[in-house]
């Protein structure tokens, strides 16, 4: 478990120049294990439903254009994320380019990472590629993450807390950014890497984790900063 982390830590930077550590731990962040259910058990019709979107994640794949992108979705880092959102924004986001907006945006989401950790260090349920011992649309990530918990998602926390802080930021884009941080949890479940269930309770902690990160005021001055950026890039 100990080298999981450590691995996971290492792709969350990414290519981020300067490192950088999260406004609040672990500890600090809602503790999703006393406010969401336990994942569906295996007897249950919601495990059932869990099995059906898996399915409909492999229908998905038969699609070049929505395979690419979920292909491109598994690749875990801030600047990725970056990189998806600057297509929706119709500028590029960058440490370069836009630094105030880029900063918020790399602190906020190793903040709101941080509520992932203890409910899927708690639960550790299996991942569907796992259960149905089948390959993923990115096997780079396979074998590392067996031994990593399937709920929630930490991808989804990711994509989805990205969109929150940019429809914050870009309110009058806000349907197309939540829309593509929506793809960006399927995604998850399309690469075979997630259970439907371990996607939407990942949507419920990112809101909380965004929810707790706006009491921080060095988070909010970052946000103040972003916005301003964002107006001046959009006249």
């Amino acid at each position: 478990m100990k080298h999981t982390l450590i691995i996971l830590s290492a792709m969350l930077l990414g290519m981020v120049a300067t490192a950088q550590k999260p406004l609040l731990d672990s500890t600090q962040m809602p503790n999703a294990v006393y406010f969401l259910p336990a994942p569906p058990d295996t007897a249950s019709a919601a495990f059932m439903y869990d099995k059906a979107q898996y399915r409909w994640g492999k229908e998905q794949r038969k699609d070049s254009t929505r395979l690419a992108i979920a292909v491109n979705d598994a690749v875990w880092s801030i600047d990725n994320i970056c990189h998806i959102f600057s297509g929706v924004l119709g500028f590029d986001i960058s440490e370069q380019n836009t630094p105030a907006i880029y900063r918020m945006l790399t602190l906020g989401l190793l903040t709101t990472d941080q509520a992932g950790k203890l409910p899927k260090n708690h639960y550790m349920r299996t991942r569907p590629y796992v259960y149905y011992d089948e390959p993923t649309i990115y096997p780079q990530d396979e074998k590392w993450l067996r031994t990593n918990g399937s709920y929630p998602s930490g991808h989804t926390i990711l994509g989805w807390s990205a969109a929150l802080l940019l429809t914050e930021m870009a309110p009058d884009k806000a349907d197309t950014i939540l829309a593509r941080g929506y793809m960006y949890g399927q995604s998850r479940v399309i690469a075979g890497y997630h259970w439907q269930s371990d996607v939407d309770a990942a949507r419920l902690v990112a809101s909380a984790a965004v929810a707790r990160l706006h009491t921080d005021k060095c988070f909010m001055k970052l946000m103040k900063k972003a916005r301003r950026e964002y107006k001046r890039l959009s006249k």
